[in-house]
């Protein structure tokens, strides 16, 4: 049986950061110490767990704070990741001891949401999790948005390295933290190991001083591809602005290709638009993000809509238990429940689907989360109504 405790600092050098390389990089590789020191302030405030055997690090899971919007509400929400176990110490258990750790420690820490990117998508729904809808790329040629060059638009799009606007980009993120469900913040340490290379550029569109959209790129090349990473907007001027301004690099590039939302529609921005829409789903290489509750309070105060039922949870050692849901007035109101004739049974992972929008109650049942009478499925669908998470946000 291996020991878990928690390490921080340096410590992670010789403990956790020992299985890193193999388990996420190509391998055998000429990685120098002064290298994975590099990567510590990315890594600062992070709670990470080590599994140890005979003095030896034989597994590791860790997770970063940050903040994410369910249904109206902000929470402290944790980003899982590293979870790595050596290969002569796995299938012993380790993991299965170190996601149940870390998940009450966060629990203790006030974390009430907890998301991550799963290597195995089986293993993680039986701890709660998920998955969520991916984001899509949409490819096509700039010459293509060219009818937006010929419309006057109010504002304008400045340009700068993405250093010299760090502070915007941020404070534009956790504008849409505060409007958007299923938006993430990140600490500005987590951030900035995406941000630090300095290798992109920010488009801002500014309406009467205020800033509408954001939009961090990179050129590959003349004649070759402008590669976008998420398009961040407040308004559909916003987003105009922005597409105008992809659309100048006609006679510079080939073709764009962009990071857009689940509910995005690329094909309508522009009349004829020669576009390619996708997502790809691959295991380990582009997973969906998958994401659970660890608290039941991070329902209490969602917005909602009219209905009341009652849950049990089952098969969860951070939520079991029966509820009664409230939608009354407009936000959800939580309390214990003794049971009535509205109940439905749900794994964690089925209350997650239900809470973050992406699956109906019918949709529970058939996937085998959970058993819901169809006077409770009523109910639920008014009251977790189904919505489009959208989980954008570098780090």
């Amino acid at each position: 049986m291996s020991d878990i405790r928690r390490v921080h600092g340096d410590e992670r050098l010789g403990t956790a950061f020992t299985l890193y390389p193999y388990a996420f990089d190509a391998t055998p590789s000429p990685g120098t110490d002064a290298e994975l020191r590099a990567l510590l302030p990315y890594h600062r405030d992070n709670h990470t767990l080590i599994a140890e055997r005979d003095g030896r690090t034989v597994a590791t899971a860790s997770a970063f704070p940050a903040q994410q919007n369910l249904r109206g509400n902000v929470l402290p929400m944790a980003g899982i990741g590293w979870v790595a176990t050596h290969p002569d110490a796995r299938r012993q258990g380790h993991g299965s001891r170190l996601m149940h750790r870390l998940h009450a420690e966060l629990l203790d820490s006030n974390h009430r949401l907890a998301t991550l990117y799963p290597f195995h998508p089986a293993f993680y729904e039986r701890f709660g999790y998920v998955g969520l809808p991916l984001n899509r790329t949409a490819t096509f040629p700039p010459a293509a948005l060219a009818p937006l060059l010929a419309v006057e638009l109010p504002g304008q799009v400045t340009q700068q390295g993405i250093a010299d606007g760090f502070a915007t980009y941020r404070a534009f993120q956790h504008h849409l933290l505060t409007n958007r469900h299923g938006a993430t913040y990140t600490a500005d340490y987590r951030a900035a190991r995406a941000l630090d290379p300095a290798d992109r550029w920010l488009a801002t569109a500014v309406v009467d001083g205020t800033v509408v959209g954001v939009l961090p790129y990179r050129i590959d090349g003349y004649g070759g591809t402008l590669r976008a990473d998420e398009l961040l907007y407040t308004t559909a001027l916003g987003r105009a602005l922005l597409l105008r301004f992809l659309a100048a690099h006609t006679h510079q590039v080939s073709t764009v290709v962009i990071t857009v939302p689940p509910d995005e529609y690329p094909e309508a921005w522009a009349t004829g638009l020669t576009v390619r829409t996708e997502a790809e789903t691959a295991f380990p290489t582009s997973p969906p993000l998958m994401a659970r509750l660890l608290s039941m309070e991070a329902l209490r105060g969602a917005r909602c809509g009219p209905g009341q039922v009652e849950i049990e949870v089952v098969d969860d050692r951070l939520l079991a238990g029966r509820y009664r849901l409230d939608g009354t007035g407009g936000t959800l109101h939580l309390d214990t429940a003794a049971g009535t004739a509205k109940t439905a049974t749900l794994t964690a992972a089925g209350l997650a689907g239900l809470a973050y929008g992406v699956l109906d109650p019918g949709e529970v049942v058939t996937r085998g989360l959970g058993e819901i009478p169809d006077d409770a499925a009523e109910e639920l669908r008014t009251l977790l109504p189904r919505l489009t998470p959208h989980v954008f946000g570098k780090g």
